[in-house]
């Protein structure tokens, strides 16, 4: 029932029927326990609407969208980004915050979280109490169960699942950030539909989401999409990303003295050269960064093609914060794909900017309310006493 009813807007209960093949009095009797658990709403009757002119006017429910929020939190290397969102997916806030530098402490870290959960929750409107669920992305592998990988040494200090549930309360889920862009990108981005796909983070490293029929893979300890093997292929030596390459050969191209636009956009200071540049004296026709791009974009064939003929995906997302640019690798990229791969997947840049692992954790946070609903209660509704032992 709750499900035929999200983002279905008003119903009857004879619409309510046709999509559950429910009896009527199941139907109603469900409606009034949800209306009851605070899910659902019931609305004024319309007599004459909807063809109802004889009789006693149908009852009509909505799922209310605002009778509870989750969380989605992305835990970067150098900022954290958290979206508060509905039960209807609807984004109500976002709050970005840098660290005050790379390298910060867990306790550090642990503070700037809960500053940035409490200005997002101010900003949406919507109280702590109203918070059901909680993903956060991290990076790095992470088990079935919600563990990080144990080689992971940083994530051994900062145990961010039991913090977060120890400060605040909440029910908090622990996903890779390559895996929730995966979720968000066919949740929200241009793989809608796609149930073969791979969704590669590819700004200061590289790292993968696999869904296989519609399924997004962990493997044993959580390390599916880990492409540490990268290392060892030939053309690419290791996981670094786009944004890191890109703006170190246009370095390496200042230092040797090319005569480039790059040397005025970085104020003849190499070290100041940043990706986004080279991406816009390549595109204002800059040879020596058009270079760089398709160089960068030869690098990016072989990745695609070894994920690709080990995975068979339908299509390959690029992803993060440098995917608009990254569309201008797209066709060099396709061109190479067939030396490396005999089952070249589709390539396209994601839409949904640097916020995707954000949306992901949104969409596993929602995903876990719409399995445990009859657990949970919204905020609207009281929750159950405690038992006397």
């Amino acid at each position: 029932m709750l499900k035929a009813m999200r983002g279905a807007g008003i119903m009857t209960g004879t619409d309510l029927m046709a999509a559950t093949g429910l009896s009527r009095a199941t139907v109603i009797s469900i409606c009034d326990e949800l209306v009851r658990l605070g899910w659902l709403r019931e609305m004024e009757t319309q007599r004459g609407a909807e063809g109802y002119i004889k009789g006693r006017p149908a009852r009509r429910f909505v799922f209310d969208d605002r009778a509870a929020s989750v969380l989605g939190i992305d835990i970067g290397a150098n900022k954290i980004t958290t979206i508060v969102a509905d039960m209807g997916g609807n984004a109500l806030a976002r709050v970005t915050t840098p660290f005050r530098a790379f390298n910060v402490s867990a306790d550090e870290r642990a503070d700037v979280l809960d500053r940035i959960a409490a200005e997002a929750l101010e900003k949406a409107a919507v109280s702590a109490d109203s918070v059901l669920a909680v993903t956060v992305g991290v990076a790095a592998p992470v088990s079935r169960d919600g563990e990080v990988l144990t080689v992971q040494e940083f994530w051994k200090s900062f145990d961010v699942r039991r913090l977060v549930s120890e400060r605040h309360g909440w029910h908090v889920l622990l996903e890779n950030d390559a895996n929730l862009a995966a979720l968000a990108e066919r949740w929200r981005g241009t793989a809608q539909g796609v149930d073969n796909l791979v969704v590669m983070l590819t700004g200061g490293r590289l790292g993968a989401g696999v869904l296989e029929s519609g399924r997004l893979l962990h493997g044993q300890l959580g390390g599916f999409g880990e492409l540490g093997y990268l290392d060892n292929v030939e053309g690419v030596g290791d996981t670094l990303g786009i944004a890191h390459y890109v703006a170190l050969w246009g370095q390496e191209a200042l230092a040797s003295g090319a005569d480039t636009q790059l040397r005025e956009l970085c104020g003849n200071a190499p070290d100041r050269l940043t990706a986004g540049m080279v991406f816009a004296a390549a595109k204002n026709g800059d040879h020596v960064a058009q270079d760089v791009l398709n160089r960068m974009a030869q690098r990016m064939a072989r990745v695609i093609g070894s994920v690709s003929t080990l995975a068979n995906p339908e299509l390959v997302v690029l992803a993060g914060g440098v995917a608009a640019s990254a569309r201008a690798l797209i066709p060099v990229i396709e061109e190479q794909l067939p030396k490396f791969t005999f089952t070249p997947p589709r390539v396209e840049a994601s839409s949904l900017g640097d916020g995707i692992v954000s949306i992901g954790a949104i969409r596993l946070a929602l995903d876990y309310v719409e399995e445990h609903a009859l657990d949970l209660y919204p905020a609207s509704f009281p929750k159950p006493a405690q038992p006397v032992s």
